[in-house]
């Protein structure tokens, strides 16, 4: 009878409950409706892109984008990840679903964040020569901003040694200055984040 109620109860686990192994699924998020609404209405401008303020190379770069962050949202099976290989400390923003909301954390050289929790983005401090888009050209930032990226997002955050710059794999979803998003944006310089204790609770 023991082995009956454990069998029993072992199965019903399976069928009712979601096993912890099973993938995520991202595309019934926010991101996911705000991408496909986006990429909807750039398409419906495709023969014109002059109508949405677009070049043809801009509509073409920002399509390829929406595109891809879609993709993304759909074959991801892990939550968003923030990758330092800066050699400095990085600032990223994260939240743990359903425990802690997305708040700035600092993530030590070298360190991933932990996959139960979803790192949004990056904070980047004023005067850092930065490359956010892998096809655009090195800027250096007058002011501090936010990058933030969709649902299931591997991002990683190098420094490329001939320009000094930071560079992201992916293109940001957006980009926050101060005042544009909840997301707290301190007036910190890069010696100033160096300083900040690494936040142990979202290291993998």
């Amino acid at each position: 009878m023991k082995i009956f109620l454990v069998a029993l109860v072992f199965i019903l686990n399976l069928t009712i409950a979601q096993p912890s192994w099973a993938g995520k699924d991202f595309t019934k998020g926010t991101d996911y409706a705000e991408v496909t609404q986006e990429l909807n209405q750039l398409l419906t401008v495709k023969d014109n892109p002059e109508q949405a303020g677009y070049t043809p190379e801009q509509f073409q770069t920002r399509l390829s984008q929406l595109q891809s962050q879609k993709y993304v949202m759909e074959t991801a099976r892990k939550r968003a990840q923030c990758f330092n290989q800066t050699g400095r400390t990085l600032g990223v923003y994260a939240n743990k679903p359903k425990k802690y909301p997305t708040q700035l954390y600092f993530l030590a050289a070298g360190q991933i964040t932990d996959d139960d929790w979803d790192c949004d983005g990056m904070y980047l401090p004023a005067g850092s020569r930065v490359l956010l888009n892998p096809t655009g050209e090195v800027q250096e930032l007058t002011e501090p901003i936010a990058v933030k990226f969709v649902d299931g997002t591997q991002s990683i955050a190098r420094i490329n040694p001939t320009t000094g710059a930071i560079e992201l794999n992916v293109a940001p979803a957006k980009v926050f200055k101060a005042g544009e998003s909840t997301w707290l944006l301190p007036t910190l310089s890069q010696a100033e984040v160096d300083a900040q204790v690494p936040s142990p609770q979202i290291i993998d």
